[in-house]
């Protein structure tokens, strides 16, 4: 649940600087007891100020949660912690205690809690998902290059969470790293057991080699108390910069690791077939078709993907015929009255690996634009200050059609030629380090395919200025050969473009106060085949200004937060094209008591060449009536509020009223014809935007009777009234529900029900797994998907009722063959 159900909303309201800051502002959240608020000595001792000699184990510990072997009597001990959070570096509520070791092939850690047993917060989550429970985690620079760290966390039962942190960008948990951990609760508290091995992480290590370290431990009923070994300072920006450094990691095997990963997919799938052919129903329109599923044979899809580690530093991954089906679909999401395409992050191992050199701020690579290759090859590591990545691909999906395609006589000729071609990728990345806490880099991307062609280049920096302030940017030219729209002509023409983006961002980030002055844009004839963009022709400069109040350790009101943000867009002639203006206020209250209320004002400017065809003094144009343009001046007010007050239940709730934002006519679907006042007299009639109210509602609830169940409950509801003909523009309803329980930490079976009302769609997900690391797994799954008092597919006809459209039955297995 937590903040992403409220920032889906707070981007319709055009703030995407305003939903970063919101996001910082979430990390305040409240508890309940009474953390004591004496401030530490501000003399660090030298194992903080100097580098702590890790000590190298004779033997290794048996990983049981215990920490009763003897070897960890000879392990560096790590102490006397900060409370950084809702404190600022005082003394923590409850005390913790971490030992570390290692030998030729293991990082060993182990972590004391100490606490009330009775009221440590701790179920049994899937991977990545301990946010919500107490934890214990480790920070591992292993280059110590103060830019990027390995997060490793653990739940009081050894539960993993695990994630990669670039300094100025969010956590990524989209990576798996295997290790092994485990969790006991005693009358002391908790401990947890760690072993690492250094073949899956990536480093430097020898004589005088040094890593960053840091220790946290999050204390969810202390207003989620976060202490830290290391202590942080509120005037810095940078988390990295102020860690500790641990050397003497010395004699540590080098060999060259190779992982082998077999999978298996055996699916059944059914789809919803029409009866009457394209022919018969073109000459009576009115003729029904009830439809009628058809099952396709079994289909068995083996894959391969390899994992080469060549260096400690350097990885090379490939993959052929991959599995890359995702087990468990994207969540439902609103899609009508969108100019703008939907980004939906990657989920899939392969790219994920090492994704974060491929980062950058225009995105330039979007890996879900490689749909689905046969075969795959990357090379990523990092030598000295140089960081490395190129990525090839050979993606089927651009000729792959469906067989009722194949099979149409009026759709053949016309895809002929594309039929089982496939389109070849490239990505190559570069990136130095400069001085201690910037970089600059370039990137490349190339896409082929028939009558499509693309090449994306460019460079990109991050430089720090001082302890608070980044300046960050990017610059990418393309060039295109490709079919393009042409408003003037209203038409596509195949020919070459090129184009220009470009991105700028100052950040300054104090303990109070803080501002964030960027700048982005694309010319007209902008193309990323291989990335994600959502408009062409346009700039945008923005102002972001945010205030924090200190926080109060003990108080039931905790802090405030204030932010406002203005921005202007224009196009690349000078016109303008939208002007923002947001103001928030967030109040955090002890027992991870959370309100936030805002107040937006806008205005937005249309033009028909954005739509379609641009008028002449022989054509209409894309907009009805004689205005090629319109525009118009809104408002919003929005509030949201979100609790935890316990690991059982935790509640949030969105609610805002926009007035005179645009209904763009386009429709959504046959439940909700276009209701402008053209299309009223004319459903054909060109596009005639104008200004609607909306109001949307975001409730999620999420309930755990028990450690192992968990089920989490959600409701969307937008609504679109048209203000100059009154009539409703869109309703739609979104109820989802997903229910887990977990067996064990590896073994867990899952359900998710959701309902869109505006599709009329219900979608059943049902799984079985057994994930015991990452790179092998079981599952055994069943999706289903049908209509609900929804309009048939081949006839647009209304259909009362329940209609199945689709349904698979899938079984799929790999395993990890990990040899050095």
């Amino acid at each position: 649940m937590k903040q992403r159900i409220f920032l889906y909303v707070l981007l319709l309201f055009g703030c995407c600087d305003y939903v970063q800051a919101f996001q910082a502002a979430a990390l305040s959240k409240a508890a309940d007891a009474k953390p004591s608020t004496t401030k530490l000595p501000a003399a660090l001792p030298i194992e903080k100020t100097q580098p702590v000699v890790i000590k190298k184990f004779a033997s290794p510990p048996v990983i049981d949660g215990k920490l009763d072997d003897a070897v960890w009597k000879q392990a560096t001990l790590f102490k006397d912690f900060y409370q950084v959070q809702p404190g600022d570096n005082i003394a923590p509520s409850q005390k913790t205690e971490v030992w570390m070791g290692y030998d030729s092939k293991f990082l060993y850690l182990g972590f004391r809690a100490y606490d009330d047993p009775d009221k440590v917060r701790a179920t049994v989550p899937k991977r990545d998902q301990v946010y919500d429970d107490d934890n214990v985690k480790v920070y591992l620079d292993t280059f110590n290059d103060k830019r990027k760290a390995y997060e490793f966390m653990f739940n009081p039962y050894g539960v993993q969470g695990d994630a990669i942190l670039t300094d100025g960008i969010e956590e990524d948990f989209s990576i798996d790293l295997v290790h092994e951990s485990k969790g006991v609760i005693d009358q002391q508290g908790y401990t947890v057991e760690v072993a690492i091995p250094f073949k899956s992480l990536r480093y430097v290590a020898g004589k005088d080699k040094i890593w960053g370290v840091n220790f946290y431990r999050r204390i969810q009923r202390f207003d989620r108390e976060a202490d830290s070994w290391m202590p942080i300072s509120r005037d810095k920006s940078s988390l990295l910069s102020q860690f500790g450094q641990i050397t003497g990691l010395e004699g540590i095997s080098n060999e060259r690791t190779i992982e082998l990963i077999p999978s298996l997919t055996l699916s059944e799938s059914g789809k919803r077939v029409p009866t009457v052919s394209p022919a018969a129903r073109f000459g009576d329109p009115l003729l029904g078709d009830p439809g009628r599923m058809v099952n396709a044979p079994i289909t068995a899809d083996l894959g391969f993907t390899m994992k080469f580690g060549i260096t400690p530093t350097i990885t090379l991954d490939a993959t052929v015929n991959p599995d890359f089906a995702q087990v468990e679909a994207d969540a439902p999401v609103l899609t009508a009255n969108q100019r703008f395409p939907i980004f939906y992050p990657e989920k899939r191992p392969f790219f994920l690996e090492g994704i974060d050199i491929f980062q950058t701020p225009i995105q330039a690579l979007n890996t879900r634009a490689i749909v689905d290759p046969d075969y795959a090859l990357k090379l990523t590591g990092k030598q000295g200050r140089n960081s490395f990545g190129l990525l090839l691909a050979s993606d089927n999906a651009p000729g792959n059609y469906a067989l009722e395609e194949r099979n149409d006589p009026l759709i053949l000729p016309s895809i002929q030629r594309f039929l089982d071609k496939n389109a070849a990728i490239a990505v190559l990345r570069y990136k130095r380090d400069i001085g201690k806490e910037s970089s600059l880099g370039f990137i490349g991307t190339s896409y082929d395919f028939i009558e499509k062609h693309n090449r994306v280049g460019g460079i990109d920096g991050r430089l720090r200025l001082d302890k608070q302030t980044t300046f960050s940017f990017q610059v990418l030219g393309t060039t295109s050969r490709r079919y393009f729209y042409d408003a003037n002509d209203d038409r596509n023409i195949y020919r070459s473009g090129k184009a220009l983006a470009y991105s700028w961002n100052v950040d300054k980030t104090g303990r109070n106060f803080g501002y964030r002055l960027s700048g982005d844009g694309k010319t007209r004839d902008y193309r990323a085949d291989v990335g994600f963009f959502e408009r062409t022709n346009f700039n945008s400069n923005n102002l972001f200004l945010r205030y924090s109040s200190e926080p109060k350790a003990k108080a039931k009101f905790i802090s405030w937060r204030a932010f406002s943000f203005n921005g202007i867009g224009y196009d690349w002639q000078g016109r303008t094209q939208s002007v923002d203006h947001s103001d928030n206020f967030g109040f955090t209250f002890t027992r991870q008591i959370f309100f936030n209320v805002g107040y937006n004002e806008f205005y937005e400017r249309l033009f028909e060449g954005e739509f379609g065809a641009q008028r002449s003094a022989t054509r209409q144009g894309a907009f009805y009536g004689n205005d090629p343009e319109r525009s118009t001046r809104g408002r919003a007010v929005f509030a949201n509020f979100n609790m935890n007050p316990s690991k059982k239940v935790s509640f949030g709730m969105f609610a805002g009223h926009r007035w005179n934002i645009f209904d763009f006519d386009f429709g959504a679907g046959a439940k909700f014809p276009r209701v402008s006042p053209a299309a009223l007299l004319d459903p054909n009639a060109p596009l005639d935007p104008g200004a609607a109210n909306t109001f949307d509602l975001e409730m999620a609830v999420s309930l755990q009777p028990t450690n192992a169940l968990k089920t989490s409950l959600t409701y969307n509801r937008n609504r679109f009234t048209r203000n100059d003909t009154g009539r409703t523009v869109l309703i739609d309803n979104i109820y989802s529900s997903l229910t887990t329980y977990q067996f064990t930490r590896f073994l867990f079976a899952r359900a998710r029900l959701d309902y869109d009302s505006l599709a009329a769609s219900v979608r059943g997900q049902y799984l079985f797994g057994w994930t015991p690391n990452p790179g092998t797994a079981f599952y055994v799954g069943y999706n289903d998907t049908a209509n609900y008092n929804g309009y048939s597919p081949f006839t647009g006809h209304f259909e009362p009722g329940f209609r199945r459209q689709s349904r698979t039955f899938f079984i799929k297995t790999s395993y990890l063959f990990r040899k050095g």
